[in-house]
């Protein structure tokens, strides 16, 4: 299903696994932006699985003139306070050279009417705190920073290390 916008000749659509390579590529233009290029380790095959056979994570391509231009990647995660699901964006990514022409609006919109024809009783998403364009356009949409919680992470080692005790 291809969802027209008001950006003339923008469409978003659900990826396929036809896409597989493309969202790879988006993800890595998306780390070589933010400097974490050299932590990405996955694969098509790694994407292929998880987005397509296990379904862990859904994207949109978004596409100007039939070209694709970005992507979001989101999933489902669960507010106990609220007792609804709620949805969670990964990844959202606009090309540079197509910035500032309405397309990241026109993402965040249509996923949250996604989660709102969901049922979901709220959207999120993680900034780097030094992306001070981002962080001025999701405040100009009405998004307020957490700032009073703080995200830990396990990975590699201390991931293993936890698990195996």
């Amino acid at each position: 299903m291809v969802i027209d916008t008001a950006i003339k000749d923008f469409t978003i659509r659900f990826g396929n696994r036809q896409d597989t390579a493309l969202i790879l590529q988006f993800i890595k233009e998306l780390a070589d932006y933010e400097h974490l290029l050299d932590m990405v380790v996955a694969t098509e095959e790694i994407l292929e699985d998880y987005l397509f056979e296990q379904k862990k994570a859904e994207v949109i391509i978004c596409e100007y003139q039939q070209k694709p231009v970005g992507f979001a990647l989101f999933f489902h995660n669960f507010s106990t306070f609220l007792g609804r699901s709620g949805l969670y964006i990964e990844d959202l990514y606009v090309r540079p050279e197509m910035r500032g022409q309405g397309m990241g609006k026109a993402i965040l919109k249509y996923l949250a009417g996604l989660a709102k024809e969901r049922g979901c009783g709220r959207m999120e998403w993680w900034v780097l705190n030094w992306n001070e364009p981002s962080i001025k356009f999701y405040q100009s949409l009405g998004a307020m920073p957490m700032d009073e919680w703080t995200v830990y992470r396990l990975t590699d080692e201390a991931l293993d290390k936890l698990a195996n005790q």
